[in-house]
């Protein structure tokens, strides 16, 4: 198997070079094409499957904005799907809807991902659609201001959720003015400013053929994908000045523990705590997988046990990870009536305390791998969970590891190595944001 590029999105040909990556026996065979401009097709064929999943992922989040154009990456998504040169947006919707398929599109902090799933028969169409909306957009200036209104209108809804704000304030308290601290979406004062300008700038600078993957899953043939690909304008796209793909800095600052509260008369007090944890390549995030599932990751948990099953003190507890290329996070989330509020978060930093000061037991980390193995295996039971696989382990990591190595390297996770990431993680100082009746006064680090 020749060598994999470096640093994904700086692979150059002259010519088209594909390699065959996995012949998974949980799935088909995986097959990648890197194109002359840089572009990086990826494909799993799954004969057995009636459908297609296609996504267009392309390297840039909202870590990528400048302070005044937070929210231009999430701006931009929206945008794609009013129209270009060829369709309109009733066009590009309409077109996919009258086979029966599907389509949509999300930004995260580091990628976006525009994506349709369809009929096996039906994929010319879905390729040809999604590359043209994603290479060809025209962003007239009508559409501009519409979608603002659209954005500004979900911004407010965001601040009508609790549950979803709460976890920004989080993200917010650990990593300040950090590009990950700040949201998506952007703020209504930044969204109101963007000019078409700057939206077209971004889009010209960023998406370029060597920051874009092609992945797709299902019932298909690679070569025809990849020959359906280089006959859209996506495909033939020019490569002479691409952004530089982000490489890790090494070191995202984290701000000292802090209590973040936003004061809201709500029936329900919602509350996270959190810490720094670990970046998405390191080693040691299969033994945090395997803590984080024991710890909050389903009705045998520890914090569910303890908070909800003994006591009945929240109807949902959960723990999560959240991994960037340099950052990482560990929280808990807690949802309960503001009078209980106290005694959860008491339970919460105690049980959090007790696991890094003895860490797990052989059964229970025995547990947490079948828990992590399970999840993995019966996630990827559809195609666009497997075209998902293919598009971000291309963009986001060195390898592409198929589904047997990762859950070897599940399967080897020691009782000793999930005891030092608890020791690590879990005993650093704690933010903590709560979104209720509450001011900041009443809570301490």
């Amino acid at each position: 198997m020749p060598e994999r590029d470096k640093a994904p999105g700086r692979a150059r040909a002259t010519r088209a070079v594909t390699t065959t990556l996995d012949a998974d026996p949980l799935g088909g065979t995986v097959r990648r094409t890197v194109l002359p401009s840089g572009l990086r097709v990826l494909t799993e064929a799954i004969p057995t499957m009636r459908s297609v999943s296609f996504g267009i992922w392309v390297a840039v989040g909202s870590r990528d904005e400048a302070p005044k154009l937070s929210g231009v990456s999430h701006f931009l998504e929206h945008l794609l799907f009013k129209g270009t040169a060829r369709r309109s947006a009733l066009d590009i919707a309409a077109q996919i809807e009258a086979v029966g398929g599907e389509t949509n599109a999300f930004t995260t902090k580091e990628y976006t991902c525009y994506y349709a799933r369809v009929l096996d028969a039906d994929l010319p169409l879905a390729i040809d659609v999604m590359c043209d909306l994603v290479a060809s957009s025209v962003l007239a200036e009508p559409d501009v201001e519409t979608e603002r209104g659209v954005i500004l209108e979900e911004i407010a809804m965001h601040d009508d959720e609790p549950d979803d704000e709460v976890h920004d304030l989080l993200t917010s308290a650990i990593y300040g003015n950090h590009a990950l601290g700040r949201l998506i979406s952007g703020t209504a004062e930044t969204v109101s400013a963007m000019t078409r300008r700057q939206i077209l700038d971004f889009y010209r600078r960023r998406y370029v053929p060597a920051n874009i993957v092609v992945a797709a899953a299902g019932n298909l043939d690679h070569g025809v994908v990849v020959k359906l690909v280089r006959d859209t304008m996506l495909g033939r796209g020019e490569d002479a000045n691409p952004a530089p793909y982000r490489s890790p800095s090494g070191r995202v600052p984290a701000r000292p523990a802090t209590v973040t509260a936003r004061d809201k008369e709500t029936e329900q007090a919602h509350l996270v705590l959190g810490c720094p944890a670990i970046a998405r390549t390191d080693d040691r995030r299969f033994a945090l997988s395997v803590l984080n599932n024991v710890l909050g990751g389903g009705m045998s948990s520890r914090l569910f046990q303890e908070i909800r099953e003994k006591r009945g003190l929240a109807y949902s507890v959960y723990s999560y990870t959240t991994q960037y290329a340099d950052a990482g996070m560990f929280a808990v989330y807690a949802g309960c009536a503001p009078g209980k509020v106290d005694e959860v978060l008491a339970l919460t930093r105690a049980e959090l305390a007790r696991v890094a000061a003895d860490g797990l037991s052989e059964d229970e980390v025995a547990r947490g791998r079948g828990m992590v193995k399970g999840s993995l295996v019966l996630g990827l039971e559809d195609t666009g969970s497997r075209m998902s696989r293919l598009g971000k382990g291309e963009l986001l990591y060195p390898e592409l590891l198929s589904v047997d190595e990762l859950l070897a390297r599940v399967d080897a996770v020691t009782v000793e190595q999930v005891r030092q990431v608890a020791a690590q993680v879990l005993s650093k100082p704690m933010s903590l944001a709560v979104v209720g009746p509450f001011d900041e006064d009443h809570f301490s680090v």
